[in-house]
């Protein structure tokens, strides 16, 4: 049950010296979701928690995520430690500019964010500006982008940018036209690009503010 999660994680809370915001954002989830749990027990709603959330914020934790969804096993067994990444966050011009093979951006110029957890790959993150994908990432969230990634799968999230070094972050649908659409709850339409599209990377990450 919920409440028997929460208490758990309270539990850990403690144990780690941690408040559950600054958890829950360095585990890349929203920092009021350990705070919204909470509000679903006070609603009479005790039904469980997302196996993704709790996984996620177990080795922060320094738990396991099977000792806090039933409490078996031992509370400070078997976990992964977190590897924490230092990613810069450019602007969207630099994205664009990123385009170009012959691109020179001192990435030390920039500030960086902390993420955890992220596979190897050539990381940026840029902070979303506009609408158009507020489906999956709102205003002002912050995407975390691999350069190194650059295959398309239906579907996926990437930014791209155009010959004039025009950057956007766009959901890839190979069966429409054109094939990089907008996911917003507003009727957006899509972008208008010039000449030949470049692959910047793949978004696997959106980190909100909430």
């Amino acid at each position: 049950m919920l409440k028997d999660i929460l208490e758990r994680i309270d539990r850990r809370l403690l144990a780690v010296g941690l408040a559950e915001s600054k958890a829950a954002k360095l585990a890349g989830l929203s920092d009021s979701a350990i705070r919204n749990m909470r509000r679903a027990v006070r609603n009479g709603k005790d039904q469980g928690a997302s196996i993704k959330t709790i996984e996620a914020i177990a080795p922060i934790l320094k738990t396991s995520s099977t000792w806090l969804l039933d409490g078996t096993g031992n509370e400070e067994g078997d976990y992964h430690r977190p590897s924490m990444l230092d990613i810069p966050l450019i602007s969207w011009i630099s994205a664009g500019e990123l385009s170009h093979q012959d691109a020179a951006i001192h990435f030390d110029e920039f500030p960086t964010i902390q993420a955890i957890n992220l596979p190897e790959g050539d990381w940026i993150a840029l902070r979303v500006s506009g609408s158009s994908m507020n489906k999956i990432s709102p205003p002002d969230s912050i995407i975390l982008v691999n350069r190194a990634d650059k295959r398309l799968v239906a579907n996926g999230c990437y930014v791209i940018a155009d010959e004039a070094g025009q950057a956007t972050y766009k959901r890839y649908r190979p069966n429409e036209d054109p094939p990089f659409q907008p996911a917003s709850y507003k009727d957006t339409p899509a972008p208008k690009l010039d000449g030949a599209i470049k692959i910047v990377g793949r978004v696997r990450r959106s980190i909100i503010d909430m």
